[in-house]
């Protein structure tokens, strides 16, 4: 009776707001919904951490093991020359990558991760449960719904019997809370060979999508000065900690709220002992950007800067890490977005589209880079609490019409009905 309760529910609501709806396809969606919530029981109780190399292959080959089920053409990626940052794992977490030929036209990219931000142990303390309409679990939100979204999205597809399309690439990664750093160049390199993208990320705490992502960087900043007694000689020294504070007041200001960049020095360390003039210091700043060519302002203002030093004789050197590209939008993906919100009418609900990034930053804009096909990130379920423990969820209510709303999506770029023309 609860399955009969949402679909009827669903079907009220859209013809009370006078909308087509596509009976099959809602029905099938309807008869995924257990299924759907097991998956996620699946994937929430596989402890896959970016740094839990054991982990990540067991949820990747349970993933494949589901894309061949469902007659895909699948292979595990590895990544052996990462893009180097200060938290790479020394090993990355194998891709997969689904691909699913049909007989029609239009290339769709469907993208999930399968990383979380939990480490090992932390299962048996939140272990998947299903509550007052939510389903918890650690990564749940973030994003293995995600996951389970696009492996039940092609189970919709295969139960109504459509292939209309020219092909399918699903490609799952797990490193994506490590900035993506060995699949990076595969998702834009695939995000350039199709029609559109669709990122599976959670939807956020409302019915809505999202046009434009942050692109995120980081600012090395290190300085060697000469260590000397503090009591005895602090005059023969060059105090790192002394031209390390210099810098960082010197480029508190870097952030420009009307060019989109926001620069924050959040870490810093210093010296070896108390009574030692520190020799070595060094600090970090976290800078989130709204275009890529920002990237480069960035790190032109912060070169020009430390050449005004307190202490002369001390060196100071700087480095940047590119974490993630934002997501710039264009009219293509307005078009694809405002289709989505059409669709999602038919089920009687209101569908939000974001042009303005919140701060985070998410595959989609590497898939992005060197396109200009339409990419629109949180086709996700709605939820909260990414990072959180106990708290991060998905509601349950929106299952059903974001399975409706993605499979529709892939289906009708497919047949040329959802303003992204097939090649």
């Amino acid at each position: 009776m609860a399955g009969c309760f949402v679909l009827c529910g669903v079907g009220v609501a859209a013809a009370q707001a006078g909308a087509r709806v596509e009976p099959d396809i809602l029905a099938a969606a309807e008869a995924e919904r257990a299924p759907f919530v097991e998956t996620m029981r699946e994937l929430v109780s596989i402890e896959s951490g970016s740094r839990d190399a054991e982990g990540l292959r067991q949820i990747a080959d349970t993933i494949a093991e589901r894309l061949r089920a469902l007659g895909g053409d699948v292979e595990l990626v590895a990544h052996d020359d990462p893009y180097r940052m200060v938290d790479t794992p020394d090993e990355i977490g194998r891709s997969v990558v689904g691909r699913f030929r049909g007989r029609g036209e239009g290339r769709i990219l469907l993208l999930a991760h399968m990383d979380t931000v939990y480490r090992r142990g932390q299962l048996a303390e939140q272990p998947f449960r299903v509550s007052d309409g939510r389903a918890y679990g650690l990564g749940i939100a973030d994003d293995k719904n995600g996951v389970a979204l696009i492996l039940h999205a092609l189970a919709v597809l295969r139960a109504i019997g459509f292939d209309d399309y020219e092909q399918i690439t699903v490609l799952i990664n797990g490193d994506e809370e490590v900035s993506s750093a060995g699949s990076r160049h595969l998702i834009t390199a695939l995000g350039a060979e199709h029609d559109a993208v669709f990122s599976c990320e959670g939807g956020g705490a409302s019915d809505r999508l999202a046009l434009t992502t942050a692109g995120i960087g980081a600012v090395l900043l290190e300085v060697r000065g000469r260590a000397s007694h503090a009591g005895g000689a602090p005059e023969q020294g060059w105090n790192a900690l002394y031209e390390l504070a210099h810098q960082v007041l010197q480029m508190r200001d870097l952030g420009d709220a009307a060019a989109g960049i926001k620069l924050n020095w959040t870490l810093a360390s210093a010296g070896s002992a108390r009574n030692v003039i520190p020799a070595a210091a060094r600090a970090t700043a976290d800078f989130r950007v709204l275009r890529v060519a920002a990237y480069d302002e960035v790190e032109r203002r912060v070169r020009e800067r430390i050449g005004n030093q307190l202490v002369p004789e001390a060196t100071v050197t700087v480095s940047f890490e590119r974490r993630r590209p934002p997501l710039e939008t264009n009219g293509a993906s307005r078009a694809l977005a405002a289709h989505a919100q059409a669709v999602y009418r038919e089920l009687g609900r209101e569908l939000g589209v974001t042009e303005q990034a919140a701060g985070g930053g998410t595959d989609a804009a590497f898939a992005a880079l060197e396109t200009d096909a339409p990419v629109i990130e949180g086709f996700g379920l709605v939820g909260y609490g990414a990072h959180s423990d106990e708290r991060e969820y998905v509601e349950l209510d929106s299952l059903v019409p974001r399975l409706y709303l993605l499979t529709r999506m892939v289906m009708d770029v497919a047949r040329g009905e959802a303003g992204a023309p097939a090649r």
